[in-house]
């Protein structure tokens, strides 16, 4: 072998010592490399056993664990005083590891049944290639019972909370509704379901590589994270009471629907928000997605006269007009021409010549037309900006609207009438009820909200909301002023029904025509009252919204005050709110020590029945002019001072043939031109109805005095005045 070696090194050229070194040179490389190699496979055993132990073997488990969730108890909703709106019950869900399962069909069948699903629905998921499949949640107690005393191979039970509200269908739009994965979908559940939710618990069983538990192999449960409880500012009494009135008024006036949002104007917090038609959040599934929507927040609508109060205060803002002064005054003939229409009043024939304050009594669209216009464009739209129209008031609720406004440099004299009197914008009712609200709180404009704090599971407070005042939008006359004025509405004006006996309610009514094919309709309102109580130092505003009512009566006034009336003095009661009693006018004497009495209002369609009751217990006499069942003005005036046993004349009208509180007819005319003036007639002789009669051909307003035959007038007869000057007319009995 030795002497091969040697021929081969001696063919090759090479010393054979050479060959040699060169051999054992490769060796020790060979050596050195597997040495090498060795301990790097050890240095990495070592990594992998040692500084990666823990993760790996978390990995290795985390492959060999099948995690089924387990939803998180939903937080708890309170009202205010701590009454629950909104639980989560235990509950049993059903699931299913498909790779546990040996007899597919069979499984499959016998859940079908048990469960009352579809066949084929369950067995898809019986045979599907995920870890897990729920069958089905909020399972009843004895099909649980059921399936447990099967024993089914690779069917489980684990225990699924279930939302519940226990008041039913109170509140419903408020509180929204929470979907069967524990996930809130709408209103107050979809706004804080971050806070609600919580965070789901896993039960993990141990498996081998073909899906099947491993027998005494790990069996672990990760608890969930129960949410955050919520305490609203709702209080539970003043919503059920709300939603009981609310439902009456709606299927009494046959509206569509309707809607009646409460706040404290102060603070504002929402105290009750009532829509109906009503839906059960424990059954949703049964209503149509429509009758779940909160209109309060999300509907807009022409709010029509209520927004004469806005207006209103931002003429008196910039002095347009003073209430106080008497210098300025108002015609309404019953009708006023702008470029591009004719606005018509609701009161035929208008209500003639009229002091600021008589004319939100009376409320009276020329008026408001002209003061509309008289602001103009821009500075009226920063008053309407300022109070909140035109943007979200940033309640902490989904979906609320922005509402609706044209663009200011589009505006024409005809669009600035028509807001005015509050047609032409679209305006939520909480927007409304917000603006509303800045008058009784002094001019100061505030955000409304729902959620007062959030706790967590612990009782932790979490968050607190306190009030947030966003803007002084009046100065504190003007909002007086507009309380005081409002105050009037209610006693003198439209806002009758609204009263309540120891309390001073302010408020304004609204019958708004619903625009229709570019128009607006002849038979479509929204009826509303807005107002706030007491008036001197409110502590609740509230608004009545019914939209589109089909019975003989249709006036805010007529039917949504007497709604605000009820609810609002439960309310006030509810909230221990002392009353105040005025004291009742002392009758004094007369120049002639006649006994003097306070006429009441019952104008602004009474029945004739109810409004000559209340004459009588006054003390008064009635005539009528006019032809109807309800009486649409009165003379004298509530509030004047006069002799006991004194006629009040009614004028009355038809059911349905007076013109809503709002009214635009387009076209041109020519208004009656009253400059060269109406001559006064000779009443002498002549009967109370008689000249009242004749008064009223002539476009001439009228006061009684006494009763009897027409003995004297002022002014005089063949006198020229303006149309609709009031002229004073004495009648004393024939002589013998």
């Amino acid at each position: 072998m030795m002497m091969e070696y040697r021929r081969v090194s001696e063919k090759r050229g090479r010393p054979p010592h050479t060959t040699a070194r060169v051999i054992k040179r490769r060796i020790a490389m060979i050596f050195l490399v597997a040495v090498a190699f060795i301990f790097l496979l050890v240095v990495r055993l070592i990594y992998l056993q040692v500084w990666k132990n823990a993760a790996l073997t978390a990995q290795a488990l985390q492959q060999r664990m099948r995690p089924v969730p387990v939803d998180a108890r939903r937080g708890t909703i309170y009202d205010r005083n701590g009454q629950k709106l909104a639980i989560s019950l235990s509950a049993d869900a059903i699931y299913i590891i498909p790779a546990e399962v040996r007899n597919p069909q069979e499984t499959a069948g016998r859940l079908a049944k048990i469960l009352k699903l579809g066949y084929g629905e369950v067995y898809r998921r019986v045979i599907s290639h995920s870890a897990s499949e729920w069958v089905k949640k909020r399972v009843p107690l004895e099909e649980a019972r059921e399936i447990r005393r099967l024993d089914l191979p690779g069917v489980g039970i684990v225990e699924n909370p279930q939302r519940f509200y226990p008041n039913g269908k109170l509140a419903s739009h408020l509180l929204g509704i929470a979907g069967i994965d524990n996930q809130g979908l709408e209103g107050i559940e979809y706004q804080y379901d971050r806070n609600l939710r919580g965070v789901a618990g896993r039960v993990l069983a141990e498996q081998d590589a073909g899906g099947q538990e491993i027998p005494e192999g790990i069996r672990r449960y990760v608890p969930a994270e129960n949410g955050d409880d919520l305490t609203l500012t709702i209080d539970k009494v003043i919503q059920y009471v709300a939603e009981r009135e609310l439902k009456k008024a709606v299927q009494a006036s046959g509206a569509k629907r309707g809607a009646f949002t409460i706040m404290n104007p102060r603070t504002g917090e929402i105290l009750a928000m009532a829509v109906f038609p009503e839906f059960d959040p424990n059954e949703y599934a049964r209503y149509p997605a429509a009758s779940r929507r909160n209109t309060a927040l999300t509907d807009l609508y022409e709010p029509g006269s209520t927004f004469k109060a806005i207006t209103a205060a931002a003429a008196i803002e910039e002095n347009l007009v003073n209430p106080e002064s008497p210098e300025r005054t108002f015609d309404d003939p019953g009708y006023i021409v702008v470029p591009g229409g004719r606005i018509r009043c609701w009161k035929e024939g208008g209500h003639g010549r009229q002091s600021f304050v008589e004319a939100v009594e009376n409320s009276c669209n020329p008026v408001f037309a002209t003061l509309g216009m008289e602001l103009g464009g821009q500075r009226f739209y920063d008053y309407i900006r300022a109070f909140g129209f035109g943007n979200p008031t940033g309640i902490d609720f989904p979906g609320e609207a922005a509402g609706q406004m044209r663009p200011v440099n589009s505006l024409r004299q005809i669009d600035l009438a028509n807001i005015g009197f509050g047609q032409g914008l679209g305006v939520t009712p909480l927007q409304l009820l917000t603006a509303i609200s800045a008058i009784a709180n002094d001019g100061k404009l505030v955000k409304p909200y729902l959620v007062k704090e959030i706790r967590g599971a612990d009782g932790r407070l979490i968050r607190e909301n306190q009030p947030v005042e966003v803007r002084q939008v009046l100065s504190f006359r003007t909002a007086r002023e507009m309380r005081r004025i409002m105050r009037s509405v209610v006693v003198n004006g439209s806002g009758k029904r609204a009263d309540i006996e120891g309390y001073r309610v302010a408020g304004k009514t609204g019958t708004a025509q619903v625009p229709e094919s570019g128009g607006y309709s002849d038979s479509k309102v929204v009826a509303s009252f807005v107002g706030f109580a007491p008036a001197d130092d409110p502590v609740i505003a509230g608004l009545v919204t019914l939209y589109e009512p089909t019975s003989q009566e249709t006036f805010g006034g007529v039917i949504a005050a007497p709604v605000f009336k009820t609810v609002i003095a439960d309310a006030l009661n509810y909230l221990k709110v002392p009353p105040k009693y005025e004291p009742a006018p002392e009758p004094g004497r007369g120049p002639s020590g006649e006994i003097m009495v306070i006429v009441p209002n019952v104008r602004y369609f009474l029945a004739l029945d109810e409004a000559g009751k209340i004459l009588q217990k006054a003390g008064l006499k009635f005539a009528i002019t006019g032809s109807g069942e309800v009486v649409v003005d009165q003379i004298p005036k509530p509030g004047a001072r006069v002799p006991q046993g004194t006629t009040v004349l009614l004028h009355l009208s038809r059911r349905g043939q007076v013109v809503g509180e709002e009214s635009l007819l387009q076209g041109s005319a020519r208004p009656t031109d009253t400059r060269l003036g109406v001559r006064i007639p000779d009443l002498q002789g002549s009967t109370m109805r008689e000249a009242a009669e004749t008064l009223e051909r002539a476009g001439l307003r009228f006061r009684p005095a006494g009763s009897g035959l027409a003995v004297k007038q002022n002014p005089a007869a063949g006198s020229r005045v303006r149309g609709g000057t009031l002229v004073i007319v004495e009648f004393k009995p024939p002589a013998g």
